[in-house]
């Protein structure tokens, strides 16, 4: 079952038929071809595997998840992808992620869904546990989901990422994590992460090293 479902989302996934000057790959996702231009050179500038997980769950489970007119917002979204992803699916979508990736971020998330989706998404600097309350006051902002791909690596900020979790979430608010285990360090987030969050596993993929997660503030899964 594994195999099968992992081919079937890097199916999606396609390739240009010529070599161009700007390196790009392509995406079938909620019925539209999604073209994501990246950059060799830094991490965020990268599709990777995690965020085709999450993006192939939220289109496979939209009648579960629905996300039409829900608020969104993406940490780390990198190139964009999943935050494509959700706009195009229904949601009002903030995509965030370090100023030097922002203007690639808007290339994308501009190019894939103007004129495409019911709300369009917005493209704003989160720099993870930097001014969280002046940037995203809890006062005003409320989300529905938190969404999250392969946030967890090889990074000194995984306290600051904690930090802006929390931050984020209201006691309604769902997070949605794929997470790719590599060193042990980076995997022992895990359990820092459940000391205020609740995880509920929803679907793991071994050959992948991928999970992806649920997760609400303790107490409130079945709330």
């Amino acid at each position: 079952e594994d195999a099968q479902i992992v081919a079937e989302i890097m199916r999606r996934r396609f390739f240009p038929a010529l070599i161009t000057h700007k390196p790009w790959e392509g995406f079938h996702f909620a019925g539209h071809e999604i073209r994501i231009t990246e950059a060799t050179d830094c991490y965020g500038a990268v599709v990777w595997p995690s965020a085709l997980v999450l993006c192939y769950f939220l289109e496979t489970n939209s009648k579960h998840y629905n996300l039409v007119d829900k608020n969104v917002i993406e940490i780390g979204a990198g190139t964009g992808l999943v935050s494509i992803v959700a706009s195009l699916l229904g949601a009002l979508v903030t995509a965030t992620d370090l100023p030097e990736l922002l203007g690639n971020l808007q290339h994308n998330v501009l190019q894939n869904t103007k004129l495409k989706c019911k709300h369009q998404p917005c493209v704003k600097e989160l720099s993870w546990g930097i001014d969280l309350e002046k940037n995203f006051p809890r006062s005003s902002c409320h989300f529905d989901y938190v969404m999250a791909a392969d946030v967890v690596y090889h990074h000194p900020f995984l306290d600051e990422l904690l930090l802006t979790f929390d931050h984020l979430c209201r006691n309604d608010t769902v997070i949605l994590w794929a997470m790719k285990f590599r060193l042990d360090k980076e995997n022992q987030f895990v359990g820092r992460f459940q000391t205020l969050f609740d995880l509920e596993v929803i679907c793991n993929f071994p050959s992948l090293n991928i999970t992806l997660y649920k997760a609400m503030r303790k107490g409130r899964m079945k709330a």
